[in-house]
């Protein structure tokens, strides 16, 4: 993972990062993408009702840096989708991926022992590793639906444990922990008055009624929520993401903010904040997408002998286990060579001998690329 050059500590290359980057604008049937379909400007505008007022608005906006930790109007949308958050408890930020790094390049030094699940976003560990710190990995296993079990974080847990990092909903699995679970997780993380960060960018896409879960910053005052625009809400294109904390804990995040981060801009913060006001309607839009497409990648698995998967309960992706001997990245390109059809290799999760589809893109691009793929595996 992380390795030392003299006194300079190099990070792991993000593997799902430069597999996107290498791929994603070279294939016909994207099912890599992460995103609920996204929306165009067009259909943003519309939801917002505010056709007839938006010219006026953005033609006599100054493009000044705005208010540097995000408007407060916006931060109060923010604060709205906790339960016990207010506006001093929000940080916006340059996407989740800009959140996570502040977090911990602000709490992690050398020698800190962090917990971080696997499969998870790579950040939550190579970060962390590259900083020096002692990293212990709790393996999810599909035995166990892909949640943590409990028995064996507490035994990788030690009295001094700095940090323990999840991803709920999952990234790559779709595994939800409900409030149950992470309280149980909650009760380990004082034993050590460790902080407990949890990368909530797919919250808001739960299966099941209600689509919003527990955050952890709700039941733990050293839990550190961060989450986004891209992927419940459509948006990625805005950049804008944010931190939900106690406010002793922003502070501190602000010290390293003020080295990377300046503001998000007035149009992304805007554009944010049109989103945010208007959630429930993109929630229908967007559960819909969700909920439809999940049904349209079950019936095909369930006829699919080649794969298999543990169904998600949240997110926009699954890991697909495949019956064929056969690394990851070389498979994943067979099949885009052949097909036009983009999945993700396990390799670049560190999960071997699976792939993650992203299903809650386009339905038509998600049908007719798993159609295109069953046809090219027969013939196997």
């Amino acid at each position: 993972m992380g390795r030392e050059k003299g006194n300079q500590m190099h990070i792991k290359p993000f593997g799902i990062e430069m597999w996107m980057n290498e791929f994603e604008d070279h294939c016909k049937y994207n099912l890599a993408e992460t995103c609920v379909k996204s929306m165009t400007i067009g259909e943003l505008i519309e939801v917002s009702g505010k056709n007839t007022k938006l010219s006026e608005e953005l033609a006599n906006m100054k493009l000044t840096y705005g208010e540097i930790t995000g408007s407060k109007q916006l931060r109060k949308n923010i604060a709205s989708l906790y339960k016990n958050q207010t506006t001093e408890n929000v940080m916006v930020t340059h996407g989740a991926i800009g959140a996570n790094s502040l977090v911990y390049n602000t709490l992690i030094s050398k020698g800190d022992k962090v917990v971080s699940v696997l499969p998870t976003y790579q950040q939550h560990y190579s970060i962390p590793e590259s900083l020096g710190a002692e990293l212990s990995i709790l393996k999810l296993k599909p035995e166990h639906k892909f949640l943590p079990d409990i028995n064996e974080l507490k035994q990788l847990i030690k009295p001094d444990t700095k940090l323990i990092a999840l991803t709920n909903p999952n990234n790559p699995t779709g595994s939800l922990m409900d409030e149950a679970l992470l309280l149980e997780i909650v009760d380990i993380a004082r034993t050590c008055d460790a902080y407990i960060i949890c990368d909530e960018v797919y919250r808001g896409t739960n299966q099941n009624d209600p689509e919003y879960g527990t955050s952890i910053v709700d039941i733990y005052d050293k839990g550190i929520s961060t989450g986004s625009m891209s992927k419940t809400y459509s948006l990625a294109g805005l950049r804008l993401g944010w931190i939900t904390a106690a406010p002793d804990i922003l502070k501190d995040v602000f010290i390293h903010r003020d080295y990377n981060t300046i503001s998000v801009g007035v149009l992304d913060d805007y554009f944010a904040l049109m989103a945010l006001e208007n959630r429930e309607k993109i929630a229908i839009r967007n559960t819909a997408i969700t909920r439809n497409n999940l049904q349209i990648l079950d019936n095909w698995v369930k006829n699919e002998r080649f794969f298999s998967y543990v169904k998600p309960n949240a997110g926009t992706t699954a890991l697909l286990k495949y019956e064929f001997n056969i690394p990851s990245r070389e498979f994943c390109i067979q099949i885009l060579e052949n097909t036009g059809v983009l999945f993700a290799p396990g390799s670049a999760m560190d999960m071997e001998g699976w792939v993650r589809i992203g299903y809650a893109n386009d339905p038509k691009i998600l049908t007719q690329g798993l159609t295109i793929l069953s046809a090219y595996l027969d013939k196997l």
